[in-house]
C-alpha cells in the first residue's frame, strides 16, 4: 500500500507541474494581485500623510476673512496652490481642470458670513473631497467658538484596539487575504485533471486495475496540501520582506483553518469536475466561483465596507470564513478558544460535506466507466 501511495503521489506531482494554468492561478496570480494592491493602497499610508490641494478666494477682503485665511494656512493637511488669495474665475478654472481638490471662498461680510467650498462634480463622492469637507466643517466650528470667546466643553478622542500584538496595517490585512485566496484557488482549480483523465478514459482504466481510488484521491489532496504550504511561505516572504507586513502566528488555529479550507475547496473542485464534460467548462465554473468570492469575502477590504444589503452574501461563502480563520492564525493569534473561529470552521465543514456528497452522487449517476 505504501509503495502504491508513493507512486500515486509522484504521478500527481508530475500532473500538477504539467498544468501551467494551475501554477499561474495558485502562485503567480496571487503574487501579482497582492503586489498591485499593496502598491496602490499600502505603503504605510496614514492620516498624517493625507494632503489636499486647495486654493482660497477672498472676493471682498475684510478683517474676518483675513483672520480665517491666516487660520486656514495653519491646517497641516491643506496644500495651497497659491499662497495668496486668487480670483473666483481662476479658482473655478482650477477646479474644473482638476488642478486642485477644492476652492474655498471666504465670506464677503465682516463679522459673519458663509464660507463656501467649490468642488468638481466628478469628484463629489471621492474620499479626498469628503475628507476636505469634514476638515473644513470642523475648522468652521472651531472658528465660531473662537469668535464667541468660549471653548467647547466636550471633545471626541478616537482610538482603536486590536487583539493582535501590533496595530493591523493594510499590508497585514491584504497579505493574509491573498494567502487565503491563493489556497482556495489551489482547490478550486486543482481538480481539473480529473476531467481530462475521465475524458481520456484514464479513470476507467485505473478502476480496472488493483489501484485503490481512495489512495489516488488522498495522494492528490496531499499534493495540494504541500502546494498550500509553499504558497503560504512564498506569499509571506513577499509580504514581510517587500512590504513590511507583520505576522503573529498561532500554529494551532493556523493549522486547523488551513486543513478546513483545503477540505472545502477541494470538495468544491471535486463537485465542479463531476459535471464538467470539458476542461474549459471546468475552468469557466472555477473562475466564476473564484471571482465571486474574491470580491465579496473580505480579501481586499473588510466585509463591513460593502453595502448593507450585500453583507449577507459573504456570510454564506466559505472563503469568508477561511480568510477569517487564516487571519486568526497569522496576525491576530487569537487561538482556538473563540466561538467565532469554530462557527467558521463549522460552516466550512458543512460546505465540504454537501459538495463531496453531491459530487459523489453525480459521479455514480453518470457512471464514469461509461464515459469512454
Amino acid at each position: 500500500m505504501g509503495k502504491q501511495f508513493s507512486s500515486m503521489f509522484t504521478a500527481q506531482v508530475k500532473m500538477m507541474f504539467r498544468e501551467k494554468q494551475v501554477w499561474f492561478w495558485n502562485i503567480f496570480f496571487p503574487i501579482i494581485l497582492m503586489v498591485l494592491f499593496m502598491v496602490i493602497f499600502g505603503g504605510g499610508s496614514s492620516e498624517s500623510s493625507f494632503k489636499a490641494t486647495v486654493a482660497v478666494a477672498d472676493p471682498s477682503p475684510n478683517a474676518s476673512s483675513s483672520m480665517l485665511l491666516k487660520q486656514l494656512k495653519q491646517v497641516p493637511v491643506f496644500e495651497f496652490k497659491e499662497e495668496q488669495p486668487v480670483s473666483l474665475e481662476q479658482g473655478q478654472e482650477w477646479v474644473e481642470d482638476k488642478d486642485i481638490d477644492a476652492l474655498i471662498i471666504l465670506p464677503a461680510t465682516e463679522g459673519a458670513g458663509e464660507v463656501q467650498m467649490v468642488i468638481n462634480r466628478e469628484r463629489e463622492q471621492n474620499a479626498t473631497t469628503q475628507a476636505v469637507s469634514g476638515i473644513l466643517d470642523q475648522f468652521i466650528q472651531q472658528a465660531n467658538w473662537s469668535a464667541a470667546g468660549t471653548t467647547p466643553a466636550y471633545a471626541i478622542n478616537i482610538s482603536s484596539i486590536t487583539s493582535a500584538s501590533d496595530d493591523i496595517r493594510y499590508e497585514d490585512f491584504l497579505l493574509t487575504g491573498m494567502i487565503g485566496l491563493s489556497l482556495s484557488q489551489s482547490g478550486l482549480f486543482g481538480m481539473v485533471d480529473l476531467v481530462d483523465m475521465r475524458k481520456r478514459g484514464i479513470l476507467k482504466r485505473l478502476r480496472m486495475t488493483p489501484a485503490r481510488m481512495g489512495l489516488f484521491g488522498l495522494a492528490g489532496m496531499l499534493v495540494r496540501l504541500v502546494l498550500g504550504v509553499i504558497q503560504i511561505i512564498i506569499l509571506s516572504l513577499v509580504g514581510v520582506l517587500a512590504f513590511g507586513a507583520n505576522l503573529h502566528i498561532n500554529i494551532f488555529s493556523l493549522t486547523i483553518a488551513f486543513l478546513a479550507g483545503a477540505l472545502v475547496f477541494n470538495a468544491m473542485g471535486y463537485l465542479f469536475s463531476s459535471f464538467s464534460k470539458t476542461m474549459e467548462a471546468y475552468m469557466g465554473m472555477a473562475n466564476i466561483a473564484s471571482m465571486l468570492m474574491m470580491f465579496l469575502s473580505g480579501i481586499f477590504f473588510p466585509v463591513e465596507t460593502l453595502p448593507e444589503w450585500l453583507q449577507t452574501v459573504p456570510r454564506i461563502l466559505p472563503l469568508t470564513y477561511f480568510v477569517e480563520g487564516m487571519r486568526d492564525g497569522l496576525i491576530y493569534a487569537n487561538g482556538i478558544l473563540t466561538g467565532s473561529f469554530w462557527s467558521g470552521i463549522g460552516i466550512m465543514a458543512l460546505w465540504s460535506a454537501v459538495c463531496f456528497l453531491a459530487a459523489g452522487q453525480i459521479y455514480k449517476s453518470k457512471s464514469i466507466a461509461a464515459e469512454r
